[in-house]
């Protein structure tokens, strides 16, 4: 057994990754922020600058989130997510585990 491991076989044998980079817009973004759901975490705030940032977030809880229409938030302030325009993946389908790979 070593650290990652379950993420080296998930990755290997289903071809999906937990969290993902994704571009987030708000005001007020500042490094280390917690992003929530209601009481549900999502990711980290990982950089900022001015209203744009950058995040690990989990794609599968925030789609769920989306879907439902509860706000996604950073601190006390409402953010949007966006994937990147470099990313090699897709909002997930079925509110499942991300990892879809865009086509």
């Amino acid at each position: 057994c070593y650290v990652g491991q379950e993420v080296v076989s998930r990755m290997e044998h289903r071809g999906t990754a937990r969290r993902r980079p994704v571009a987030v817009r708000g005001s007020g973004l500042a490094a280390g922020t917690p992003l929530t759901a209601g009481d549900m975490p999502i990711g980290t705030l990982g950089s900022a600058q001015g209203d744009l940032g950058l995040a690990i977030a989990r794609l599968d809880r925030a789609q769920r989130a989306r879907d439902a229409g509860v706000p996604l938030m950073a601190a006390a302030a409402p953010v949007e997510l966006t994937l990147p325009t470099w990313a090699g993946f897709d909002w997930p389908k079925d509110g499942g585990e991300d990892g879809a790979e865009a086509s």
